[in-house]
């Protein structure tokens, strides 16, 4: 499918062409941060901190008692260094750095117990500091990690005793592998190829198996059909809208660890929409196209092909938010195709959106803005970096210290290949997210307008199943939990243990897995998050199980499969999944 190119769409108040390649070059250099924004946050602290000498003076006996409290600890350790001395701070329980009996041994043990007393210092030092702006304080706090990460003892040959203990034993064997590693991934990058590990894991070989038809398709999007598993199937039609910023089939990842495969298997209809990945061609394409051409056209096919029946509707992360703008507009408009909604780790509140705030303000996305529109769209590695910065002391040192000097390979498993294969988005959509939904919470405070109405949550009066992860830092559950105070129809929410993408990719059987269940009618008390979570018992296992009961409860008896497509109606079966537009670069 060709496409004529589109004129760039400019959504930028006061832009000069100039300005904005300038910003685009040095976006290139600072991996999409804004220097604005940074130094913005930075003054803000500064002056702030510079106004207040009582809190200087503070820091300062702060800094004396730790040093002195190292001190003592060191005298202890190299005076009766076989035995083990109470540290002067514990790490973080997330911090596994330092978890090996080999950093007990002086002087690692002086060396990671400053780290970390440095790093406490630095929190103190930027938390709770009056008249700074709360996104500012977050912001200075955490790019101040991010550079103490980089002097972790752990990153270097000569202060970590694991490494010298491993090259010893090993001749340093491990060194020349981590060396062969490093050219490797150099090479890959250089190249444009994917990471080491890809190649045992392809798409539509061992990947999104599931069989069924790619039966519409249009500029955005392909529907995907799947082929029943069942005799009888409940009439009753699953539409599953996963979010742009990923591919489709971390729903259909692999046989055994499938929600489409679960879902079929209970006799389910299921429909995918598997979202075209954007070129600098598709930069004009904005949210109202994703909800029209994406969420509204699919269901207008699954409606064709399964005549008479409404529909459950299922979004998936950002997905899920685009399905309650539709919902929601639908509601409106007395549109009432809908049986069930189903949100998956989705936000409709942005005023808690996690750690990805940290990325998120008018400077920030001005400059994304720019960068941009020169490309045409946001590409996968400026997306990647943001994420990888959010957990830089694992997915950045903690990795390298692995792969290029243990010379560790961590296996490259379906879940790590699916997160590898990245996707771009387009430019308008992205700032009108960033800009009506992130940054300015349009859609929950009765600003968010879908042709030039306003549209509300709370019109809504389909039963809702939501689900947050324990573990999410890109949908926390308490800003996804909001949905209980927003919507006014009955809401069944679940709470599982795992983050944004395992917690949800959790199949029946899965050995360290629990969630929380709630129903809330409509009528019923608000239930607070942390009475939620202090209240509620406790499930072992798997969360599929619990929603396919409640779709159950909300679905007709079983009958007879539909046909597959509907090709008298233009809805011919064009070819078999998982389709073309998963496999585009």
């Amino acid at each position: 499918m060709t496409h004529d190119k589109v004129e760039r769409v400019d959504t930028g108040r006061g832009a000069h062409p100039i300005d904005r390649l300038l910003h685009a070059g040095m976006g290139r250099v600072t991996g999409g941060l804004s220097p604005a924004s940074l130094g913005l946050a930075y003054v803000d602290w500064a002056i702030h901190m510079g106004i207040s000498p009582g809190r200087q003076t503070e820091l300062v006996e702060k800094a004396w008692r730790k040093a002195t409290r190292l001190s003592l600890y060191a005298m202890r350790c190299a005076a009766n260094g076989a035995e083990r001395h109470p540290p002067c701070i514990e790490p973080l329980p997330q911090d596994t750095r330092f978890n090996a009996s080999q950093w007990q041994r002086w002087p690692f043990n002086v060396w990671y117990q400053g780290f970390l007393l440095t790093q406490q210092w630095w929190h103190v030092a930027t938390t709770d500091i009056r008249g700074v702006e709360t996104h500012h304080e977050d912001v200075v706090n955490f790019l101040g990690r991010q550079i103490l990460d980089i002097y972790s003892p752990s990153n270097y040959f000569w202060t970590n005793p694991e490494l010298m203990e491993t090259t010893a034993k090993e001749g340093g064997a491990n060194l020349y592998r981590g060396l062969r590693n490093w050219w490797d991934d150099t090479a890959r990058r250089i190249q444009g190829e994917p990471p080491a590990g890809m190649e045992k894991w392809k798409v539509g070989e061992n990947l999104a198996l599931t069989p069924g038809k790619v039966v519409y398709s249009n500029r955005l999007i392909e529907l995907i059909q799947y082929e029943p598993a069942t005799d009888r199937v409940h009439p009753e039609p699953v539409l599953i809208v996963p979010a742009w910023i990923m591919k489709y089939y971390i729903l259909d990842l692999r046989p055994g660890k499938s929600l489409v495969e679960y879902l079929v298997n209970q006799g389910h209809t299921v429909f995918m929409i598997s979202w075209k990945n954007p070129s600098a061609d598709d930069g004009d394409l904005g949210m109202e196209d994703y909800r029209k051409m994406g969420i509204m056209a699919a269901l207008k096919a699954v409606n064709t092909i399964v005549p008479e029946q409404k529909v459950h509707a299922t979004g998936y992360c950002l997905g899920g938010t685009l399905l309650m703008l539709a919902a929601a507009a639908m509601a409106r408009e007395g549109d009432d195709r809908l049986a069930s909604l189903t949100f998956l780790a989705a936000q409709s509140d942005f005023t808690e959106p996690g750690e990805l705030d940290l990325f998120i303000d008018d400077s920030q996305v001005t400059f994304l803005e720019d960068m941009m529109w020169h490309a045409g769209y946001l590409s996968s590695d400026q997306m990647a970096g943001a994420f990888q910065l959010l957990r830089s002391k694992d997915l950045i040192w903690s990795r390298m210290v692995r792969e290029y000097l243990m010379g560790e390979r961590s296996e490259m498993i379906d879940l790590m290949a699916w997160n590898a294969d990245t996707t771009r988005l387009p430019y308008r959509m992205h700032s009108e997210y960033l800009r009506q939904l992130f940054l300015n919470n349009d859609f929950v405070e009765e600003r968010y307008d879908v042709d030039g109405q306003p549209i509300h949550l709370w019109d809504v009066r389909t039963p809702i199943f939501a689900v947050g992860t324990t573990k999410d830092h890109i949908a926390p559950w308490k800003s996804v939990y909001k949905i209980n105070r927003l919507a006014r129809t009955d809401v069944t929410f679940a709470l599982t243990t795992g983050g944004h993408n395992a917690g949800i990719v959790t199949p029946p059987g899965h050995p360290r897995r629990t969630y929380q269940v709630h129903c809330r009618k409509v009528q019923d008390p608000y239930l607070a998050p942390d009475d939620f979570l202090a209240e509620v018992p406790s499930k072992q296992g798997s969360w599929w199980p619990e929603w396919h009961r409640w779709l159950a409860r909300h679905s007709g008896n079983k009958g007879k499969p539909p046909q597959m497509g509907a090709d008298v109606r233009g809805y011919r079966p064009q070819r078999n999944a998982p389709g073309k537009y998963v496999l585009m670069d």
